[in-house]
């Protein structure tokens, strides 16, 4: 056997393995789609908490506003609420297609284990969450998701493609940025979910859907 064919054969060894091992039917278009939905929540928070000032506003004294007013806060739990279940049904739909479309089992061992990986950060995440918001620190809580969202990220890649670990070290860095400065969490969650989800969404189906 040439030297070339032990080369291919020993690639095609490899992609095989790596395909057996790694979750690679994510949807890029799913991605792109939940920043979408992020950015319209973002938008529709921002006019609830801010109203018609300046975006780039330091305006943490807000959060005063929102303890006194219990219809915006449930109004901004609902809206975050509708940007994950839609974001959940069109990552799912779209996954289980490209699954199919690549002789996938959508429901495998990986994607299992690749589903206890992302919800073990995301679910402590979340309970941290509720327990900011009822104990009223709500300066915080968008840094909270950015960084449980970017453990979760980074503790799934693991199970799928690389480019993930560093979508999720930058979400991590983005929730500690918002830590510093709670009066621009909105802005900081408006570009950690909404346009690294658009960017990073268009790179994975530029590399790998087409």
């Amino acid at each position: 056997m040439k030297e070339n064919e032990i080369q291919d054969e020993l690639t095609s060894i490899r992609s095989m393995m790596e395909r057996s091992s790694k979750f690679i039917s994510l949807s890029g278009l799913s991605g792109v789609l939940a920043g979408v939905y992020a950015l319209i929540g973002a938008a529709i928070g921002y006019n609830i908490i801010y109203g018609t000032g300046g975006f780039f506003s330091y305006r943490e004294y807000v959060m005063d506003d929102v303890k006194r007013s219990p219809g915006n806060l449930y109004t901004l739990i609902l809206v975050a609420l509708a940007v994950l279940v839609a974001s959940l049904i069109t990552g799912v739909y779209l996954t289980i297609r490209k699954a199919k479309q690549k002789g996938q089992n959508p429901w495998g061992r990986t994607s299992r284990q690749l589903l206890f990986n992302l919800a073990v950060p995301l679910v402590t995440g979340g309970l941290l969450v509720l327990i900011l918001i009822s104990r009223g620190y709500f300066g915080i809580v968008a840094s909270t998701t950015l960084i449980f969202y970017g453990l979760a990220l980074v503790n799934a890649s693991n199970n799928t493609y690389k480019d993930v670990q560093y979508l999720g070290i930058i979400e991590i860095v983005l929730g500690l940025l918002a830590a510093l400065l709670p009066g621009y969490g909105l802005l900081f969650w408006a570009v950690g979910f909404g346009v690294l989800h658009i960017v990073y969404g268009s790179i994975m189906y530029l590399k790998y859907d087409r």
